[in-house]
């Protein structure tokens, strides 16, 4: 399949050179190529079977808009833009289709179903704190701020604080502690390269080609 990455940063070549190893015939458009989605016509998108964008957030909402208008098909691995994620579903009803999440890593995605199960305790006080590089522009992480939604859907009326830290080239590390008055519990991801986060956005496009409407990687990776 061609596969159109938006994003010629550090995860979106990794994207690049995992969706080349894997079979993929693959190309590649950097801001200055794609300003304001210019390159995202319907006719400029004809021969490609999923976009896949590693912007920013700005970007990422143009981009995904253009994508849908056009009836493509577009894996997001941006994060910082879901405030638009309703609007943005609409114009997926007209054909074409949206695959978002937090974090494309398989690892991580354990750790939500992990965090969910702790998150049944009582008795217990959460928290969460997350690393990143220090250009990561979003804090705190959309990681992060899913990992706390499911602690507060599973504990209502409970706020969890969430601590962020931009440190050097960190790759991601996300922690959710639960303490008590007698003990204290950790679950933790610790990324040691993107390639987990590139893996996954290349697999996320596979399960993407020929499908439409709307999807959530926390809901499809099981598929994968």
């Amino acid at each position: 399949m061609h596969i159109l990455i938006l994003g010629k940063g550090k995860t979106g070549s990794l994207v690049a050179d995992v969706a080349r190893e894997r079979g993929h015939r693959v190309s590649a458009l950097d801001i200055n190529d794609n300003e304001h989605a210019s390159a995202l016509k319907a006719e400029a998108l004809a021969g490609v079977d999923v976009v896949v964008d590693f912007t920013a957030a700005e970007a990422a909402v143009e981009n995904i808009g253009a994508v849908l208008a056009a009836g493509g098909r577009i894996v997001v691995g941006t994060t910082g833009w879901y405030a638009h994620l309703a609007e943005l579903k609409t114009k997926a009803q007209k054909g074409g289709a949206l695959l978002y999440g937090t974090n494309f890593s398989m690892g991580v995605q354990k750790l939500f179903r992990l965090t969910a199960e702790l998150a049944k305790l009582e008795g217990y006080r959460f928290s969460i704190e997350e690393t990143h590089h220090v250009t990561k522009l979003d804090a705190p992480s959309g990681t992060a701020m899913t990992l706390r939604e499911i602690v507060e859907t599973a504990r209502p009326g409970e706020k969890v604080e969430i601590t962020s830290h931009r440190i050097a080239d960190a790759k991601g590390e996300h922690v959710v502690l639960a303490k008590s008055d007698v003990d204290e519990l950790e679950v933790r991801h610790d990324a040691h390269s993107r390639r987990g986060f590139a893996v996954g956005a290349v697999r996320a496009a596979e399960w993407l080609a020929g499908k439409s409407g709307v999807f959530d990687f926390r809901e499809i990776f099981d598929q994968l």
